[in-house]
């Protein structure tokens, strides 16, 4: 039988649940406050019962939607949200875990998101001229004030989730897991399973992908992000499209779509793990939740594994200067 939720911070949550980043960041232009009125209940109607954001989102557009379109909801959804990676418009990224700036942080969510509370509050990035645990400290701060439930981190490694959860229980561990980022398998989605934490898996669909919509790359909007990831480079995706027959075969024979496919394996990888796709298409809303209908069978499973992995997919997930910004692990060539 499938499983529909998962536990994150000791509750249960969807576990498709939603990232709402692409309403407001990364992915093209910001969507309207009209379709993202109607976007945001929609998910709410479909059942996706945690909804993720970040304060950098939209430089606090994604927060502000929340909060105008279904703060009069709040009961019916399990909120995440991040601190200490700002952007100003047209600037370089700025990591800062200082105490202060992620109690300022905060205040300035709770206020667009319209709560008095966020459920889980995670340290969206380490800030390396501060140590992690002086930031955790600061979100534990947070959370004995009632203004947070649960404390998260994104995008580190196991040691330095270690290091946080020493300073205070962490909650939950967010970092990007999909077929062909298999990041997570070296050494952190053990590291979460040790300690009790969710691992809550971004870009499940592989930015896109593995729905296998996305054959012609210079069709993004002019500021995606993804024209500065190598795997979707000139030289790299095309190899990587090769992946894709076989695959969709595979989504065949599951009578599925490929997206639910793609969702489906990452379920299935541990019993903690919650994935959060996300999109501003209401159609792939309703198909992305599809997923928890799904269970794979082994042999299934294995196929895909076969197929997609480190040594098949080509190029990094990340340039040098973003991956700079992270400690997750990398696999080495001979991975």
């Amino acid at each position: 039988m499938p499983n529909h939720t998962r536990l994150l911070a000791k509750r249960p949550v969807s576990a498709v649940s939603l990232g709402c980043m692409s309403i407001s960041h990364g992915y093209g232009e910001k969507s309207s406050s009209k379709h993202s009125e109607i976007f945001l209940n929609k998910a709410l109607d479909l059942g996706y019962t945690m909804l993720d954001t970040a304060a950098v989102y939209g430089h606090g557009h994604n927060e502000s939607m929340i909060g105008e379109f279904i703060s009069q909801r709040r009961s019916e959804f399990f909120l995440a949200s991040k601190c200490g990676f700002g952007q100003k418009p047209d600037s370089e990224p700025n990591i800062n875990g200082r105490p202060e700036y992620i109690r300022a942080t905060c205040e300035a969510s709770l206020q667009r998101l319209q709560t008095d509370h966020i459920d889980l509050y995670y340290l969206h990035r380490r800030d390396f001229n501060v140590p992690i645990e002086d930031s955790i400290g600061a979100l534990a701060d947070l959370q004995c004030e009632g203004k947070i439930g649960a404390v998260g981190v994104s995008e580190i490694c196991a040691a330095d989730l270690h290091k946080a959860h020493a300073e205070h229980p962490i909650s939950a561990i967010q970092s990007e897991y999909s077929l062909w980022t298999r990041n997570a398998e070296i050494e952190v989605l053990k590291a979460s399973q040790e300690i009790g934490a969710a691992y809550v898996a971004f870009s499940p669909l592989a930015r896109g992908f593995l729905t296998n919509k996305l054959h012609d790359t210079s069709e993004l909007a002019e500021h995606d992000l993804r024209y500065s990831m190598p795997r979707f480079n000139t030289d790299n995706y095309p190899a990587n499209l090769s992946l894709l027959p076989a695959y969709v075969r595979l989504a065949q024979r599951q009578g599925c779509t490929p997206a639910q496919l793609a969702l489906a394996w990452v379920l299935a990888q541990g019993d903690n793990i919650i994935a959060i796709p996300g999109t501003k298409d209401l159609a792939h809303l309703e198909e992305n939740i599809g997923a928890n209908e799904l269970v794979l069978d082994a042999e299934i499973i294995s196929k895909l594994n076969d197929l997609i992995n480190q040594h098949t997919v080509h190029g990094a997930r990340y340039s040098d200067k973003s991956q700079g910004t992270v400690t997750t692990e990398q696999f080495s060539p001979t991975d």
